[in-house]
């Protein structure tokens, strides 16, 4: 047998085992994306969604619910509060007491206290001067309004994820483009190593080298289009969907804002710093409020009582009452209430102060990362389409016979890595103006 036969024998059985191998991988693919694609929605639309759909959404304003509950609550010792009683007082016998006359002589008895009675009551108390109450008022309405730009702050984080989610998707979609076209140029490089092989003018080992490429890639697409089924399917539980979501191809965050202009939009428009301040304001407001526990009580009771005797006689009766109520001495819990309220002003104004340092520190981060991702990504472009020519190249020289096809497998792998950084690099780009605009207060 010729030595070039020889050589082949084994190269062809190899090939066609590589054949049925990467064979199957398409089919298994085709089997696992078969179903129907995911809708597609656009960004605005997801945030819109989410925040009428999203479970921490709801919560939030079910927290708002909350507050204007204990709001309630709070007033009620404002209003009068009428209450009513009714008793039935059961007797061996009835109680009677000797009538006598002026000699002393027993002339008759008299009813005191019937077997049975029957007696009830009205209460009504109208508080005339409640501090406390008042207290208890104000810091609830405090409370309320903290709840609401609390509430918008929730809705700020769950439209950043949602964002993210979507970028994610993007960058996936991008990632699959890169290694689907390097998987066609991979293909084409051992279709024509296994054509030489049979030919009779190739050998074995450009073939295995070929289909170890061609099996690598295919590793590569698989794990982006794994990445992607994952993306999704966060997308659609973030827009509490029943299902995975794609997205549309186009992402647009308008004309990236000055660098001053952003840092002042940070101090006044960030839903999470109007959060803060308004818990600060509540907490100096609290703190200012602290006179009211040492203030006096006076409530005006009246009560009308109407009495049932065994014989249904029927008797009325009424009383009121101002009562004033003047606290002397409770155990220090004034004092306590009171270095409780200071503690929690300390406390908001560091958590505002450092709020406003961090925003500002992230748009300078953000503006600083999109002038970097921007000249990076000119620059992946550049190497990108470098790679691509270089690879176009390695083929024609391997094609002519002047090198091996080691060349053009190297020349793969860096067009398809110069490709990845270019994607890579577009996502950075994105992301960084995603950061600016979120960081400044302009997103959502």
């Amino acid at each position: 047998m010729p030595e070039r036969q020889r050589h082949a024998r084994p190269g062809r059985i190899g090939g066609l085992l590589l054949l049925l191998m990467i064979a199957s991988i398409p089919s298994a693919r085709a089997a696992e994306t078969g179903s129907v694609a995911p809708p597609r929605i656009t960004l605005v639309e997801a945030v819109k969604r989410a925040l009428a759909r999203n479970p921490t959404v709801a919560v939030a304003a079910a927290e708002i619910e909350r507050a204007e509950g204990l709001l309630r609550q709070a007033r009620a010792g404002l209003f009068p509060n009428l209450t009513g009683n009714a008793l039935y007082t059961r007797l061996d016998s009835d109680r009677t007491v000797r009538v006598r006359d002026v000699n002393g002589n027993v002339i008759g008895t008299t009813l005191t206290a019937p077997a049975n009675q029957l007696s009830g009551n009205l209460t009504l108390s109208v508080p005339l001067l409640a501090p406390q109450a008042w207290y208890q008022s104000w810091r609830a309405a405090d409370n309320r309004r903290s709840a609401e730009v609390g509430a918008i702050d929730v809705q700020r984080q769950i439209a950043v994820a949602v964002a993210r989610a979507y970028l994610a998707i993007v960058a996936q979609h991008r990632a699959i483009a890169v290694n689907e076209t390097a998987r066609v140029n991979a293909k084409a490089h051992y279709d024509y190593a296994n054509t030489r092989l049979r030919g009779g003018i190739g050998r074995a080992i450009d073939e295995v080298r070929a289909g170890q490429e061609l099996a690598t890639v295919e590793v590569s697409v698989q794990a982006a289009l794994a990445g992607l089924g994952r993306a999704r399917e966060a997308l659609g539980v973030l827009l509490a969907t029943d299902g995975p979501l794609d997205v549309t191809d186009t992402v647009d965050f308008g004309v990236t804002p000055d660098l001053g202009v952003a840092l002042g939009e940070a101090r006044s428009q960030r839903a999470d710093i109007k959060a803060l301040n308004q818990r600060l304001q509540a907490a100096e407001a609290q703190a200012g409020r602290t006179w009211t526990y040492y203030m006096p009580y006076l409530t005006a009771v009246g009560q009308p009582a109407v009495i049932v005797g065994s014989e249904f006689h029927l008797t009325g009766r009424w009383q009121a009452q101002l009562i004033l109520t003047l606290p002397i001495y409770d155990g220090g819990a004034r004092g306590g209430v009171a270095r409780e309220s200071d503690a929690l002003v300390v406390q908001a104004r560091a958590n505002v102060e450092g709020t406003l340092r961090q925003a500002q520190s992230e748009v300078r981060t953000a503006f600083e990362a999109i002038l970097r991702a921007d000249k990076g990504l000119e620059a992946a472009r550049d190497a990108a389409r470098l790679a691509q020519r270089a690879l176009e190249l390695a083929t024609i020289a391997y094609q002519a016979g002047a090198t091996t096809n080691l060349e053009v497998i190297d020349a793969a792998r860096r067009a398809r890595d110069a490709e990845t950084s270019a994607a890579l690099t577009e996502d950075l780009a994105r992301q960084s103006r995603l950061d600016l605009l979120v960081a400044s207060g302009r997103f959502p």
